[in-house]
């Protein structure tokens, strides 16, 4: 029975690191939970010791502790032993190659299966679909796979925007998602915008936030995904 909050992004607008996000947090979370297992790969330009700090600094407000990943010699039991899981934003390439250089692809499929929480943020939910294919971040390393955790049936698009800088003539982010979806015409995806997040619970998924986002698959045209709703058809 699988338990997610995949957000969309650290931050909406103006706002704190993670400020947004700490309602949605500490709602999904069990009291009983203190101790997060944080896994830190996409933020390896900040430094895994300083990103572990930023999200400490940031989830201290609900009385929740992450400890990274790499502060173990066993990242796999790491894994096994752990009461939560959080992956952070950043390069999702980078991570991605991370987690599978430490043979934890397997390992976290297995225990995210088994109700452990998993929490993500930008690329720690672009990890939650089934591949990083539609991730909006420059492939800076080669991974051995682009197939991610498939923690649900469909791509995931975090950070979707509709926005379109004045005098920029490159491809938007529909028209990237477009081409996806024409080379892969069996595969859904998910756009979620900041602010918002897809919570699953077993065989249930919501849509959470205040914003609209979009649902993507060739021949389906655009379908909007309404604030607040439950998609659990997606599943």
């Amino acid at each position: 029975m699988s338990k997610l909050l995949l957000l969309s992004a650290s931050r909406e607008g103006q706002t704190g690191y993670l400020e947004h996000a700490l309602p949605m947090i500490d709602g999904f979370l069990s009291k009983d939970i203190k101790k997060i297992l944080f896994i830190p790969y996409a933020g390896f330009a900040m430094g895994y010791d300083a990103y572990e700090n930023k999200v400490n600094e940031a989830i201290k407000a609900i009385d929740k502790k992450v400890t990274s990943i790499h502060q173990f010699n066993d990242p796999i039991k790491a894994v096994e032993d752990a009461e939560a899981i959080a992956i952070g934003g950043g390069n999702t390439f980078y991570l991605l190659k991370q987690l599978y250089d430490n043979e934890l692809i397997d390992a976290i499929r297995r225990k995210v299966k088994t109700g452990t929480p998993y929490i993500g943020w930008s690329a720690g939910s672009n990890m939650a679909g089934l591949t990083i294919c539609t991730t909006n971040d420059m492939p800076i390393v080669q991974p051995r796979s682009f197939n991610a955790l498939g923690l649900v049936p469909f791509q995931i698009n975090p950070h979707y925007t509709d926005y379109q800088p004045p005098n920029h003539n490159g491809e938007t982010r529909a028209e990237r998602i477009y081409e996806y979806t024409c080379a892969n015409p069996d595969k859904y995806v998910v756009g979620i915008k900041e602010g918002t997040a897809l919570e699953r619970e077993g065989d249930k998924l919501y849509h959470r936030g205040t914003k609209n986002g979009l649902i993507f698959r060739d021949g389906e045209g655009i379908r909007t995904l309404k604030a607040d709703s439950e998609v659990s058809w997606l599943l």
